[in-house]
């Protein structure tokens, strides 16, 4: 899996890092339904999926992360258009979690730039 961290004014950085999870939640008609979906982007406060249900901001998600089985609430705060993949979806966590995608986010990240150059 490819991370890649980029900086903004968020409350905790961001990362490119795509890993397959469950998703349990209502859809838009408020059947209940259970998918697997894709990270594209996490942080430690949520991150931004791919879903193939439709959903509504505001509404509550389950994630279960398949390599721990950690489960954790979130809350949908970010619709985008759907695409051939499915609808891109921002979720954010209840409360922040910055180890339930494997990754340590406080981790020096090496600037590419910076790598060693004696090539």
């Amino acid at each position: 899996m490819q991370e890649t961290a980029f900086a903004t004014n968020r409350r905790s950085q961001r990362m490119f890092h795509r890993m397959k999870l469950q998703a349990l939640g209502r859809n838009h008609a408020g059947k209940k339904f259970r998918e697997v979906c894709e990270t594209l982007v996490v942080n430690a406060h949520g991150g931004l999926l791919i879903l193939r249900h439709e959903v509504d901001n505001d509404e509550m998600l389950v994630l279960v992360n398949p390599e721990t089985q950690e489960e954790l609430e979130c809350r949908i705060v970010f619709t985008g258009e759907s695409g051939s993949k499915g609808i891109r979806v921002g979720v954010e966590f209840l409360t922040p979690a910055p180890h339930f995608w494997g990754i340590d986010f406080d981790a020096p990240r090496q600037n590419p730039e910076k790598q060693d150059q004696t090539h």
